[in-house]
């Protein structure tokens, strides 16, 4: 890595870290604002969480040609504007139409933020150190959300308006700091990154949906993701919270500890992990973690029995989110590096919109799981194990279309040096589908 990539690099980690700050002052506050603060009830509170996924739905699709025609920086800066006013607008809102709007506006700024940062991570890397670059990222990501949220919890006060909108207007200067940041990064322009960087000629770069499609390995990363997303994040405070809820008779208060949890165990086992995954073929990583996850449903599937005491229920429910939190922790330098290693020349934006879309869509149906884990809670488990059980299936089936190298990126030092690597293309054969990192 050069000077330029590395302070570069710093900049762009330092900005994502302060923007996850702000937005954790106000995402545990959320429903509070809009059912009780402003007074519009529930289903005013949970259409704000529909428009704010529906910005994030419209906008991606759009997302990844312009990064990889304009570039990221100016994508970057424009989306972390949008969020800011929406943010901003959300904090002053006191009628339904208004905060929908806002929602919208924030929820489209996050969502393109995402993408457009993972491709200047990419751009800022090579690919022997973008493991530890994603794994960087997630790992501030969290504690920035984790530390804004207990510092937001100090300032709340849910009969002073006033004080959710110093919230969001925290949250909106954030953003703005996000982009004041991003606009003094100076891209590193090496031949290294020539299959990052956007083409000059707009028709040769990126190709389009269609052109993704027809890339198997992409789809199949595609389908793998939604269900990790769906299966984790999805029914983090849905479909796992009304399980909790309903069927362990677990408290508001034990369930803020169980997020706690989630979070600390991110933040604990971050770089343990790191060192314990970036050597070894990523697919199996995912496999893996499939498999502590089936082990983390059929802990929760304890708690809800009633067998134990309240205390049993409680720590069994904290230990599944601490086990998310593990999962989570060992996807964070495997799932958007191998995205960036399967992008063709041009593509990464187009690649990296892709993801997050598919992330999106998982988030928004998560909350199907609702009904069935307050309703028909050991029915709501056996499905989910059974998923989780999908994910160590499917992540299998995906390492067969890679390449050594996109499976195990540390082989790129053995290619680099001459050495053989073990499964690689005769000399002469080439790929049908070859990725450029």
């Amino acid at each position: 890595m050069t000077k330029v990539m590395g302070a570069a690099m710093r900049r762009i980690q330092a900005g994502n870290a302060l923007t996850a700050f702000g937005i954790g002052f106000t995402v545990p506050f959320l429903y509070i604002y809009v059912a009780q603060v402003r007074g519009l009830g529930s289903m005013a509170a949970t259409s704000a969480f529909v428009a704010f996924a529906l910005g994030a739905l419209v906008a991606l699709p759009f997302t990844g040609r312009v990064i990889d025609r304009r570039g990221p920086v100016p994508v970057v800066i424009g989306a972390a504007v949008a969020a800011s006013v929406g943010a901003l607008s959300l904090g002053l809102s006191t009628g339904i139409v208004a905060i929908l709007l806002s929602a919208l506006a924030l929820g489209a700024g996050q969502a393109v933020m995402q993408p457009a940062l993972a491709t200047m991570i990419v751009w800022c890397s090579t690919p022997s150190t973008r493991t530890r670059a994603f794994a960087l990222q997630f790992f501030m990501q969290n504690l920035g959300l984790g530390i804004g949220g207990l510092v937001g919890g100090q300032i709340v006060d849910e009969s002073r308006p006033a004080s959710f909108t110093l919230l969001f207007g925290i949250e909106a200067v954030m953003f703005l700091v996000l982009a004041a940041v991003i606009a003094t990064v100076r891209m590193p322009q090496v031949a290294g990154l020539k299959d990052a960087m956007p083409q000059k000629d707009g028709a040769q770069a990126g190709g389009g949906w269609k052109r993704m499609l027809q890339h198997k390995a992409m789809v199949q990363l595609c389908v793998l993701g939604f269900v990790l997303f769906f299966a984790c994040y999805g029914q983090f405070e849905s479909g796992l919270a009304a399980f909790g809820t309903e069927a362990a008779g677990i408290t508001p208060s034990t369930l803020g500890f169980a997020l706690a949890a989630n979070t600390g165990a991110i933040v604990v086992a971050q770089f343990v992990v790191l060192r314990l995954v970036e050597k070894r073929r990523r697919t199996r990583v995912i496999a893996l973690v499939g498999l502590i996850w089936t082990v983390a449903w059929v802990i929760a599937g304890f708690s809800g029995l009633g067998h134990g005491s309240a205390v049993m229920a409680a720590g069994a429910f904290v230990t599944t989110y601490a086990l998310f939190g593990i999962g989570e922790a060992m996807l964070s330098p495997t799932l958007a590096p191998l995205v960036a290693d399967l992008a063709p020349e041009g593509s990464v934006g187009q690649y990296n919109s892709a993801f997050a879309l598919v992330k999106q869509m998982a988030l928004a149906l998560g909350p199907l799981g609702v009904p069935l884990g307050a309703g028909i809670p050991m029915l709501y488990i056996g499905v989910f194990v059974a998923v989780s059980l999908g994910i160590a299936w499917l992540a299998l089936r995906l390492g067969r279309q890679l390449s050594p190298v996109q499976d195990n990126p540390s082989l790129s030092r053995v290619v680099a040096q001459g050495g053989p690597v073990a499964g690689a293309a005769p000399a002469g054969i080439v790929a049908s589908e070859p990725a450029h990192v």
